[in-house]
């Protein structure tokens, strides 16, 4: 598969040109990468008016995923935000107001798009912990049922690894005329499992992928993928919507990995991350036999549930870090580590006996409050824009949320922008140690 943007790059850098034009390093900078990062020069094409080289690579993409394909060099936040424009115009052409169904787990750039977009946003909460969301098809028919929402917003996969049964909840959607959007931002390399579990394979209606967290991709890269049915209506304003939330100078050298990945998928990607898989499995198998409690999910994340083992997730990580491995997340409960097939097997190796080193203790029984279901007494678009402070927790109890910095990952938040600071708010914050949280100004 050919790479024109990485190939349109080298080619201008082996000419030595005299760049009179952006960026200031003129290809010399002090970090020694600087020579293939560019901005729109002729031939360089543009990423939101793509003619040349950047729609080709794109086209590229949409053939390896099977779908339509647009680059994002802004991470899945961008794309985020314009699916949730995509799901509220399309309600719009229909005659209806937006209101989105959507799991309590969302990240934190769902809540600024509804702040943005002023959409109203009705809560699927689940019945998991904080860092999980898991939906079955009855709920969530239950729900479109009683709240007759315009779209349905899901995350899948979740911050430890598990995934909905996101074949079955698109045929609810489907039967009841609901679109279906995904956060994938976890599982760009579903596509390429066999079979394939990725959303839009099994029915979703449009998601976004990171490309770099699981993918060989910089930081920043990131896909938006539309089903064939929803790109016919809006293919011609996908970019247009993309330019509302982005910078006009988006990184070469990010649509350059992404440009360069697609060589890789497209070639020895399956086979290595196959192979990958089944070195990750050796690796949970030994640790659940030293006595560590792995949860199932998908392949490429080991989460490991602490306590039982006697320790929480912030003791394990410091005993990795001490062994210079550095883990995806941790807290009180969980620690989760993010291996790809980039990672060698003498990684795992390492992984696997600093783990086992680790001597079992008595289980630990301290557990998180019970969150209790916030009462909103403002749209998300009022609070997060009202005049606000700062106030210590312990102090927040009756007061209206005005802000998403209680939130790490996608985790399901204790309070949203809106609604009113409860009892059992209060404690599950200062249980992940949340000190501080903005509030709306009386």
């Amino acid at each position: 598969m050919k790479t024109p943007i990485v190939n349109f790059l080298k080619s201008y850098q082996e000419k030595s040109p005299v760049r009179m034009h952006m960026p200031g390093h003129k290809g010399c900078g002090i970090l020694g990468f600087e020579g293939m990062d560019l901005t729109e020069i002729y031939g360089a094409d543009e990423l939101f008016a793509a003619e040349g080289i950047i729609k080709e690579s794109e086209q590229n993409a949409s053939s390896l995923f099977g779908c339509p394909t647009y680059y994002s060099t802004q991470g899945s936040t961008l794309c985020i935000q314009t699916m949730c424009t995509i799901l509220c115009q399309d309600a719009k052409s229909k005659g209806k107001k937006p209101k989105i169904l959507a799991g309590r787990n969302a990240h934190r750039s769902f809540i600024h798009a509804a702040a943005l977009l002023d959409f109203e946003i009705e809560w699927l909460y689940g019945n998991s912990d904080y860092l999980s969301c898991t939906i079955s098809t009855e709920t969530l028919e239950k729900e479109i049922v009683e709240n007759n929402p315009t779209a349905v917003y899901l995350t899948n996969p979740d911050y430890l690894g598990n995934l909905l049964d996101i074949k079955s909840l698109a045929s609810i959607c489907k039967k009841h005329d609901v679109l279906l959007a995904i956060d994938n931002a976890h599982g760009a390399y579903l596509r390429f499992l066999e079979p394939s579990l990725h959303p839009i394979d099994l029915g979703a209606d449009l998601c976004c992928d990171s490309a770099h967290k699981t993918l060989p991709v910089l930081t920043g890269g990131a896909y938006l993928h539309l089903s064939d049915s929803l790109n016919q209506v809006w293919k011609n304003d996908v970019k247009h919507f993309m330019e509302y939330f982005s910078s006009t100078s988006p990184s070469y050298l990010i649509m350059a990995s992404l440009d360069a990945a697609n060589e890789v998928l497209d070639t020895t990607f399956k086979k290595s991350l196959s192979e990958c898989i089944q070195r990750v499995d050796v690796l949970k198998n030994a640790l659940i036999q030293h006595g560590y409690t792995i949860l199932s999910g998908e392949p490429m994340k080991i989460t490991i549930s602490t306590k039982e083992f006697g320790y929480t997730g912030n003791e394990i990580a410091n005993f990795l870090m001490e062994c210079d491995i550095y883990p995806e997340f941790y807290d009180s409960d969980y620690i989760v580590l993010m291996p790809s097939p980039y990672n060698t097997k003498d990684d795992l190796k390492r992984l696997e006996t600093c783990l086992c080193k680790i001597e079992r203790k008595s289980v630990v029984f301290n557990s998180f409050h019970k969150l209790e279901r916030a009462r909103k007494v403002m749209s998300v678009r009022q609070a997060l824009f009202a005049p606000s402070t700062m106030i210590e927790v312990s102090k927040s109890l009756g007061q209206v949320c005005s802000s998403v910095s209680v939130s790490c990952p996608p985790a399901i938040l204790p309070v949203i922008p809106g609604e009113v600071i409860g009892e059992s708010s209060v404690e599950v914050m200062k249980y992940y140690g949340i000190e501080t949280v903005r509030v709306v100004k009386e």
